[in-house]
């Protein structure tokens, strides 16, 4: 999972990237990246963070491995021809750095625990 913090006035840059990024995946006939497309969900927290920015959740499951899923290099490579903008305003919409998750199951409530021998 990826958490992106942004800023809440520039949230509809950050949303257009994204979308356009959708739908170049959408159009690829290459199957590493239908595979990344496949696997990649992005959410928009109702929340906001501690500053009021708001809250963007990516969550690739399953992630593709050895792939770079830093949007701005795939919309490099799939949207040739794109408003010359759209990267400056997606990269401009950020209020700090992405957080990269990477989880491991602590415990499932609804599945009763396994004694380890």
């Amino acid at each position: 999972m990826i958490l992106v913090a942004v800023q809440p006035e520039k949230t509809a840059d950050y949303e257009a990237a994204i979308v356009a990024l959708r739908d170049a995946l959408q159009r690829t006939d290459d199957p590493t990246r239908r595979a990344v497309a496949a696997g990649w969900r992005v959410y928009r927290a109702a929340e906001t963070d501690a500053k009021k920015n708001v809250l963007y959740v990516h969550a690739l499951a399953p992630a593709v491995p050895a792939v770079d899923y830093r949007p701005s290099l795939l919309l490099d490579e799939l949207l040739q021809g794109a408003p010359a903008d759209l990267l400056a305003k997606y990269r401009d919409s950020f209020a700090g750095p992405a957080t990269k998750l990477s989880l491991t199951e602590l415990a499932h409530m609804g599945v009763a625990a396994v004694a380890k021998d």
